[in-house]
């Protein structure tokens, strides 16, 4: 083993560890480990930025924004009033909904499928009286496998399709997965909907009319009258009891306790930090004259410098002399004018690679800016949080929040989180919907045929998007997932350096002589397996960029078909079951779903088996070896 290919295995094994850490993010990971690569002489650095600009970085973008568009325009939901039950069983039900999530994603973002039918997964849980995790992960998990089989279902087959391209093979066309995708998806669908359902653990028995999020940290002030104040801890906290809630911190004059003095008394304006049930929210704050926090009008002093800050931000609301100024600034009038507005206490989840994760209410004004308050947090595996206002936000949290209702859907769809709660499906214009189908699959039909490269065929479908405003322009951008796009053009410049300094080579040699003995199919479902172990913990399309090159040597070593190892990559890349930080999909579920970090393996192990039984042998048959 040369200098080169130790240099390069171990900056590999470096970066999969800080993948599976997790403390920073995928995309600086990558381009960490491809600075280093350049650094090290091991990637030249006239071609480090080259991945940028690689036909499959290009397509899933493009592939985000027509995803996007087809939210947006109804099209999707058409559909799944049409396709989906409405009193059906949880068999047949789960059957459809699993199905549909399937079918979507091998034609848009997975995350975008999970998110649009999340509502409807939810409303389906309260109708065949389940915890909704036990409708959730199975719609996760069909919504993953989907994406297999297609070319655009997923970043790792595109990935796929271009390091075949690069070896001289042709890329895959569209449809090329299909046959052994299809056959993994209806496999996984029909062993969810019969069997795999039941092994999903049921963190709540109870009456799903609330969302199962978990617990909630929320903040309440004493106020004078509150029968908590001159009360000392202890006392509050038996009460609280009563409630199925306790007390985890106290804030006086701007410090916080993390955990009070039983027997210290509370004063009015003190406010507690506790942790409660979505349900028992309600009985604690009447039960003990309590106010949230987050819910309380700030002072009249606090009040006019918002209202200076808010002039400040919109100039254009510091106009003089207008109807509508004096209107505004007459507080009866602005009560007379905003009292017919519905206000709502909304849960939201926090998608991942939301404009939220890691700002906090403060951070951004809430409050002010957008007339929202923050009324409590739910953050599964946490039993601890900073002031309400001052927590930064993670994915996963489900926020409580009190607003208008404009408001509220505005604020969602600006930072990225999605309302749990059952919606109205309004189509924005009379045949947008249509109009996106046909757009999209005009796309697919020319790809299909031929006729253009996908990347060519994918950016006309988005130009025709743009300038028919199926997605508006100021979206064209904030619909596409940065950090996908730095993540794969990071690595793949890294994985080209793994063939280039004959470490692939090695590794394959490795693997054919100590572990398969050089058996062909032996091999083959190894590194398969090998596949789905890694992308368990680190992101999918990351885990197909560092794998492809190994495929591609091993089966040049074995003098096999290359089609049937990357198959295997992209099956394997594809099959994220066992861990909620192994795709954004299972991340999404975490909180919604009252899901713990260990409970995914026991519908994931049984799918990833039933999978593996599945696939090999489709591949076998389709791409022989």
């Amino acid at each position: 083993m040369t200098f080169e290919q130790t240099l390069i295995i171990a900056l590999l094994f470096a970066t999969m560890a800080t993948f599976i850490w997790g403390r920073w993010r995928h995309d600086l990971v990558a381009m960490g480990a491809l600075l280093l690569c350049v650094f090290a002489g091991l990637v030249p650095g006239r071609e480090a930025f080259a991945g940028f600009g690689h036909p499959a970085v290009i397509t899933v973008g493009c592939v985000l924004v027509l995803s996007y568009g087809l939210q947006v325009s109804g099209a999707i939901d058409v559909l799944a009033k049409k396709v989906l039950p409405n009193s059906a069983g949880p068999t047949l039900s789960l059957l459809a909904l699993c199905g549909l999530a399937a079918l979507l994603s091998g034609f848009m973002n997975n995350v975008g499928a999970l998110a649009l039918l999340m509502p409807v997964a939810m409303q389906m849980a309260k109708r065949l009286e389940l915890p909704q995790g036990k409708i959730l992960m199975p719609l996760a998990f069909a919504s993953i496998i989907g994406g297999l089989t297609t070319l655009i279902g997923t970043p790792p087959n595109l990935i796929i399709a271009g390091f075949r391209a690069e070896a001289g093979y042709g890329s895959f066309a569209m449809f090329d997965y299909l046959p052994v995708g299809l056959a993994v998806s209806i496999a996984g669908v029909l062993f969810i909907a019969l069997i795999g359902w039941r092994l999903v653990p049921a963190r709540r028995q109870e009456d799903t009319s609330g969302f199962d999020t978990g617990t909630y940290f929320s903040e309440v002030r004493i106020s004078e009258d509150s029968k908590a104040a001159d009360k000392p801890v202890r006392e509050v906290e038996e009460l609280l009891e009563q409630a199925d809630a306790q007390i985890i911190g106290l804030v006086r004059h701007n410090l916080r306790m993390s955990a009070p003095n039983p027997w210290h008394r509370l004063q009015e304006g003190d406010i507690l930090v506790i942790e409660a049930e979505p349900e028992s929210l309600a009985s604690v704050l009447s039960d003990l004259g309590l106010e949230l926090e987050e819910d309380v009008p700030p002072p009249e002093n606090e009040q006019d410098q918002e209202e200076e800050d808010e002039k400040t931000l919109r100039p254009e609301a510091a106009g003089s002399g207008s109807d509508e100024d004096e209107q505004e600034s007459d507080p009866e009038k602005k009560k007379d004018k905003t009292a017919g507005e519905e206000i709502l206490i909304q849960e939201l989840v926090v998608l991942p690679n939301a404009m939220l994760v890691g700002r906090t209410a403060s951070d951004i004004e809430l409050r002010t800016r957008h007339g929202i308050n923050l009324l409590a947090i739910s953050r599964q595996g946490r039993h601890s949080i900073k002031r309400l206002r001052s927590t930064a936000i993670r994915p996963g949290d489900v926020l409580l929040m009190r607003g208008h209702q404009q408001a509220l859907a505005g604020f969602a769809g600006q930072y990225g989180c999605l309302p749990l709660a059952e919606r109205d499906i309004s189509v924005p214009q009379k045949g947008q919907a249509l109009l996106a189908a046909l757009i999209m699959a005009a796309a697919i039909a020319v790809t299909a045929l031929g006729l253009l490269p996908v990347a060519v065929a994918f950016a006309a479908g988005v130009l025709t998007f743009i300038l028919l405003k199926i997605v508006p322009l100021r979206s064209l951008y904030s619909s596409i997932d940065w950090s996908v796009i730095v993540l794969l053009g990071a690595m793949l410049p890294v994985a080209g350096a793994m063939e280039a300094t004959g470490t692939a080579d090695f590794l394959a040699t490795t693997l054919i002589e100590n572990l398969s003995m050089g058996h062909a199919v032996l091999t083959l479902t190894l590194i398969l397996v090998a596949t789905m172990l890694l992308t368990d913990f680190m992101n999918n399309a990351a885990t197909a960029a560092l794998m492809c090159p190994l495929a591609l040597s091993t089966a040049n070593q074995l003098g096999a078909n290359p089609d049937s190892f990357l198959m295997a990559i992209a099956v394997g890349a594809s099959c994220s079951l066992l861990t909620p930080i192994g795709h954004q999909n299972n991340t999404l579920i975490l909180g919604p779903g009252g899901f713990r970090f260990g409970d995914y393996w026991q519908l994931g192990l049984p799918m990833e088996v039933v999978v593996t039984l599945v696939s090999v042998p489709m591949i076998l048959w389709v791409w022989p070896l």
